[in-house]
């Protein structure tokens, strides 16, 4: 199930904190808006929202009409956080269950105009995940490593866990691939090198893009304006946009689902 004016699904996920998960999915949601596309952001880390410093909306509180969340605007795209809807210090202290009926809220009470929904993702494999991946129809998933083993062993379980729930993945992106050095131009493989190549490797997948450890990315990301926004014309936007096009083709080609358009047939009773 989709929500209402949606059409595809895009889960960010990693399986573990840290890797930059969040920065590669506010990125992808813009490329696809500037490559031509409806594109719309989910926060989904109800623990740790990140999004609205991401895209500039800390503090700003979404209209809310007949129990139906407008999501906020910012730079071409509908977003909607945990972190818009409380004080941006308050701590959460929610059990599992409540986790997945926010998620529930979240994604099915806001009102959705988008080609893709991309979804960001909290850390690991819990109740959040399976929420999406059970009760929503993702269209595939994206998976974020950094290069090192470390951070492999726990990316590894992220992957397992949608091939069992049979959610498609659509690509690795490795992030953090390399320190390049703004004074001399070096560039220092500081997490290790291939990691991402050999993910991809593993599990038969593409490996979607390589994205650098750049103070540049650091910086723009946390003012609010991330690089495909604040310097569309870099080598950094230009990795986000070919990867937004690899997964628009990718989805184009998935048969398309009619199954919400049908009602359910319900049938009572038995031969008498």
């Amino acid at each position: 199930m989709l929500p209402k004016n949606v059409k595809k699904l895009i889960a960010v996920a990693s399986g573990k904190g840290g890797v930059g998960k969040s920065t590669i999915a506010v990125n992808l949601a813009l490329a696809l808006s500037r490559n031509g596309e409806k594109a719309a952001l989910l926060d989904a880390d109800i623990y740790g929202p990140s999004q609205p410093m991401m895209l500039g909306s800390a503090g700003e509180r979404p209209l809310i009409q007949n129990r139906t969340i407008q999501p906020i605007i910012r730079h071409g795209i509908q977003s909607i956080s945990i972190g818009n809807l409380v004080d941006a210090n308050a701590a959460l202290t929610w059990r599992g269950p409540m986790l997945g009926k926010a998620l529930e809220q979240l994604m099915f009470d806001t009102a959705w105009e988008a080609d893709y929904l991309v979804v960001d993702l909290p850390p690991g494999t819990g109740d959040v995940q399976l929420t999406l991946c059970q009760k929503m129809s993702v269209s595939g998933a994206v998976i974020v490593t950094t290069p090192q083993d470390l951070a492999l062993s726990d990316v590894r379980r992220a992957c397992e866990m949608f091939k069992k729930l049979n959610v498609p993945i659509l690509g690795v992106v490795e992030n953090m691939s390399g320190y390049h050095c703004l004074q001399c131009g070096h560039e220092e493989k500081i997490f290790g090198e291939g990691g991402g190549k050999k993910l991809a490797g593993e599990y038969g997948l593409e490996l979607l893009g390589s994205i650098p450890l750049d103070l540049r990315i650091r910086e723009m990301t946390d003012s609010g304006n991330p690089p495909v926004i604040q310097d569309p014309a870099s080598h950094h936007a230009a990795i986000f946009f070919a990867m937004a096009q690899k997964l628009s083709e990718k989805l184009a080609s998935q048969p398309k689902d009619y199954s919400s358009r049908f009602p359910k047939i319900v049938v009572e009773g038995g031969r008498k």
